[in-house]
């Protein structure tokens, strides 16, 4: 093979190594001298880098890190360790090659096996690819003496020339020279704003960047042409360490590998093995004595530790290590965390208002009150019997705290509460696309994925095999149509699967109270309802949590058979697919009780049957709303507790011990060596990667769905919100400081299409709630009894007027009670809850006149509220601006400030210009005047002299 020369960015003397003897690599196999050996000019080599922050000369930054897998012949290693053991101030030749693709090894002669095909191909592979990555700028070193055996580093950096290049070739906005005075409040808004400060001084974070601007400087996208705008004085820091990794990432992604007839970027070599990793280095140790002093120490101290959970987030910091998407999503976690607070200030309110008019209601004395003597006929065939309604007091009383006039007071509040987040949330928006310079920036379109480039030379490969000619191919929807199907079919079958569940969680609740009527004492039937509720939402719940890591995998797949063409169109494929299954998943069981149970129940003597046996239940007397109530509080809480909490730290710091068991497996080192600090890139290898913001934000969008959706029957679920997102906050922030690698920075200016889906969820929690309220309460019957049949214009008389009445001589044969005389005496007449004609009546058990003006009055109430209250949230989008005015203000001033540094610039030209013309004509009649005679022949010599200083 042949060696390429452009691999060693520079001379072996300039990086502190001497290099004795490195012979050319052959096909297969590398082959080494056993004398070639590298000394390290230095004590502590490791320290001089900073630990793997730097290259070796201590000068040049590792900017980004590929890592892979390579095999090292037994013999080998052991030869390389005995020459350590020797002389413990040599290094082997194998550490920090300026040559990245030629590896160098111990000369073993033919004892040293061959490697296999694939190991060659990736091999080759690596090496164009990094020659390709030296032709584009990039410097490389690699190392493969670690502590990770097997293991091989390519440290790569970007020199001054290649940041500014690629700086402008993406239109980084970078601060200039220039800066101007932030707009101040003046008078009253002014003094309110200082006491405002002086109150919140202790929950703001101890970070530079926190602290309150008073001017700013003018940001322009970078040109080199124009760099005498830019403040240059100190460039090592002019691009900051999440700027250049960016500007490497991108390099990494246009940069092409394409022997074997293969086009790859970075993304298609690490799918193929090629690369194992590659990953930006965090900052360096967060922890630890004499640890010097950095971005993520200092996010670790004042953003990822519960001891500050009442303070604000260093959003600004954030967004200045981890990058603007990032950054995006934890302030718009904050800003939802705020607005839960007065939310849940209302939502305790509601409920105490319930506590403290609970022996006032009306109604619930009643059904109490045991004077009345209600009975009410069996809840299940031959095994239940007859009931007393004051046996049902304790479920009548629980309903009130939430079943009461301030629940739609609060629907409203809500609904209300979620247009002005998110109108707070752009607001907000503006502000940071003005503090991070994001105000004129444009998503262009991404580099095709891996996969997508797979397929489309595939698909080459094919029309070339049959000969026929071929541009650019691309992927069309005819080529998807097996994956569209795919997907259409799977999702309608997960879709399915999810009612089956629920379907049969029905079953399980109806069988479970016949048997436990059965079985119970008197004491203990009243409490069958609950038992059984109870256990059907725990089980609901643990489907849940498992067919939501299911779900989630499916969703993945479904989207990776599609293909799509780049990241983005991946990302936003997999998170409609991925929200709309576990969407389904989360809330099918609470919408079946919210509004299917208790709807098709039949009527005593006429019941509606499953599979000819179960009878289908219904609700408890005071009306499904407690058990709304129970479903959903038992599942968001333990979807908060287990889901999010649990799996996000277990999880984690499981996949990292099982990692640690296979590297401890894999060592086989000595004392000295296990000794040795580890590198930064090798301590990093060691995190858990980066997967996408995808899993953050569907939490929260499930949850937000909890709190908005089905509040009218949960008052407190803002407050169970608001006190998992004070934990998920810290536990996101600590989990991307010290758990996982360093992501890739990626510029966004809002978050996405997850904006869209809280839109369409706030929407849909009028019309939901709107249904709760009406349909699931008892508000609406109420309110018809109260000013159509009360005779006294109070509620007396309410529960019975809600009661229809049954002969038992009616009961279907083999349905009757078996211990009719269970209650001690003979039951003639029973109630049940629904609107029909008497038995004495002429058309007897039809639904009554009652029943439809319930219904109308119901329908009514669906249509108004619903109406007024998307009138009343597009009157508050309309009314509060999406841009703040200081902040349109300010953008202003920045489009005028920089016209006019651009006319000052011109100015200059155009005065420097007169200057060289008056120069050049001032010097043209002083030749003039010397060589009055001057021969036509050296004319050429005079027109010199005009325009030498043009030229200039």
């Amino acid at each position: 093979m042949r060696v390429n020369k452009k691999y060693s960015c520079l001379p072996a003397e300039e990086k502190g190594i001497h290099i004795i003897n490195i012979r050319a690599i052959e096909d297969i196999g590398y082959d080494q001298h056993e004398s070639t050996l590298l000394n390290s000019l230095s004590k502590n080599p490791d320290a001089d880098c900073k630990y793997g922050l730097y290259f070796r000369d201590g000068k040049r930054k590792v900017d980004y890190i590929l890592v892979y897998h390579y095999k090292k012949s037994s013999a080998g290693k052991t030869l390389a360790r005995r020459a350590q053991q020797n002389d413990a101030s040599v290094r082997s030749s194998k550490q920090d090659q300026p040559l990245p693709g030629k590896g160098v090894q111990l000369e073993m002669g033919d004892s040293e096996p061959h490697m296999d095909y694939h190991e060659d191909d990736k091999r080759f592979r690596r090496e164009e690819y990094e020659g390709n990555l030296v032709e584009a700028g990039l410097e490389l070193e690699r190392d493969e003496d670690t502590k990770i055996h097997g293991i091989g580093f390519v440290k790569i950096h970007a020199p001054w020339n290649v940041l500014c290049r690629e700086a402008e070739f993406l239109k980084l906005k970078m601060p200039t020279k220039k800066m101007y005075q932030i707009n101040q409040t003046h008078g009253l808004l002014k003094k309110i704003n200082s006491v405002i400060q002086k109150i919140t001084e202790p929950i703001q974070p101890k970070v530079a960047e926190h602290k309150p601007q008073t001017v700013k400087r003018l940001s322009y996208p970078f040109s080199r042409e124009k760099q005498h705008l830019f403040d240059l004085s100190d460039k090592d820091s002019f691009f900051d360490s999440k700027t250049r990794s960016t500007i490497v990432y991108e390099i990494l992604k246009r940069t092409t590998c394409t022997k074997a007839k293969y086009s790859m970027g970075i993304t298609s070599l690490l799918a193929n093995g090629v690369y194992s990793a590659a990953y930006p280095l965090h900052d360096g140790d967060y922890e630890g004595e004499n640890v010097e002093p950095n971005d993520r120490k200092l996010l670790c101290e004042e953003w990822a530790s519960y001891g500050v959970f009442y303070k604000y987030q260093p959003i600004d910091l954030v967004r200045k290590y981890f990058g603007e998407k990032i950054g995006l999503y934890f302030a718009w976690l904050g800003v939802y965390t705020q607005m839960l607070i007065p939310a849940s200030i209302v939502g305790i309110i509601v409920f105490l208002y319930g506590c403290a008019t609970v022996d006032e209601n009306i109604p619930s004395m009643e059904m109490c009150d045991q004077r009345n003597n209600i009975t009410m006929c069996p809840l299940c065939d031959k095994t239940c019997s007859y009931w007393k309604m004051s046996s049902a007091c304790a479920t009548a009383r629980a309903s009130h705290l939430f079943d009461n006039p301030a629940t739609v007071f609060f629907s409203v509040f809500m609904a209300l509460w979620a247009a002005t987040f998110m109108e707070h949330w752009k607001r907000k928006q503006m502000r940071l696309n003005y503090r991070w310079d994001l105000t004129g920036f444009e998503e262009e379109e991404d580099h095709p994925r891996a996969e997508y480039e797979a397929k489309v030379l595939e698909k080459s490969l094919r029309k070339e095999h049959k000969h026929k000619e071929t541009d650019k191919e691309k992927l069309t929807w005819k080529d998807r149509f097996p994956a569209y199907l795919t997907n259409f079919v799977g999702i309608i079958f997960m879709v399915g699967l999810t009612f089956a569940i629920v379907f049969g969680v029905i079953i399980y609740r109806i069988s479970t109270a016949a048997a436990l009527a059965i079985s119970s004492t008197p004491s203990g039937r009243s409490s069958v309802r609950v038992t059984v509720t109870a256990t059907a939402v725990i089980i609901n719940l643990v489907v849940i949590i498992i067919l939501d890591e299911v779900y989630g995998c499916i969703a993945r797949w479904l989207t990776q058979i599609e293909v799509p063409k780049t990241d983005k169109n991946f990302e936003e494929r997999l998170i409609f697919k991925a929200f709309l299954l576990k969407f389904v998943n989360a809330y099918t069981p609470i919408f079946y009780v919210a509004f299917f149970k208790g709807r098709f129940v039949g009527r005593p003597g006429d019941y509606v049957y499953i599979f000819h046996s179960f009878r289908m239940e219904e609700c408890a007397p005071g009306g499904c709303l407690m058990e709304l109530c129970i479903q959903l509080s038992i599942i968001m809480l333990g979807k908060q507790l287990i889901q999010n909490n649990l799996f996000e730290i277990g999880i984690p710091k499981m996949k990292k011990f099982i990692r640690y068991l296979k590297l401890k497996r894999r060592r086989s080192l000595d004392h000295e060596e296990h000794m040795k600090k580890k590198q930064r890139y090798e301590v990093d290898y060691n995190l858990e990667p980066f997967a996408g913001l995808t899993p953050e934000y569907m939490e929260m969008i499930i949850q937000f769905g909890f709190v908005t959706l089905f509040v009218a029957s949960f008052p407190l679920a803002p407050l169970f919100a608001l006190l998992n997102n004070i934990i998920e906050i810290r536990l996101d922030a600590k989990k991307f400081v010290t758990e996982l690698r360093r992501p890739v920075a990626v510029r966004a200016k809002d978050i996405g299409i997850w904006y869209n889906i809280l839109r369409g969820i706030g929407k849909l929690a009028v019309i939901i709630n709107a249904f709760v309220i009406s349909f699931t309460s008892d508000f609406i019957p109420r309110l018809v009894y109260l000013y159509m049949y009360s005779e006294n214009g109070t509620m007396h008389g309410f529960v019975n007027h809600t009661l229809s009445s049954f002969n038992v001589s009616d009961f279907q044969a083999g349905t009757a009670p078996n211990d009719p005389l269970d209650l001690g005496y003979e039951v003639q007449i029973c109630r049940y809850k629904d609107y029909r004609e008497p038995p004495w009546s002429e058309n007897k058990y039809d639904i009554s006149k009652d029943f439809w003006a319930v219904l109308a009055a119901r329908l009514a109430f669906v249509i108004v509220f619903q109406n007024l209250v998307m009138f009343m949230s597009e009157f508050v989008d309309w009314i509060i601006p999406d841009i703040p005015k200081d902040i349109s203000q300010q953008i202003h001033k920045e489009k005028v400030l920089m016209v006019e540094v651009f006319m000052r610039e011109e100015q200059g030209k155009l005065q420097m210009l007169e200057t060289w013309k008056d120069k050049d004509k001032r010097k043209g009649e002083n030749c003039n005047n010397h060589s009055p005679r001057l021969p036509r022949s050296r004319s050429g010599s005079l027109s010199s002299c005009h325009s030498y200083p043009l030229d200039v």
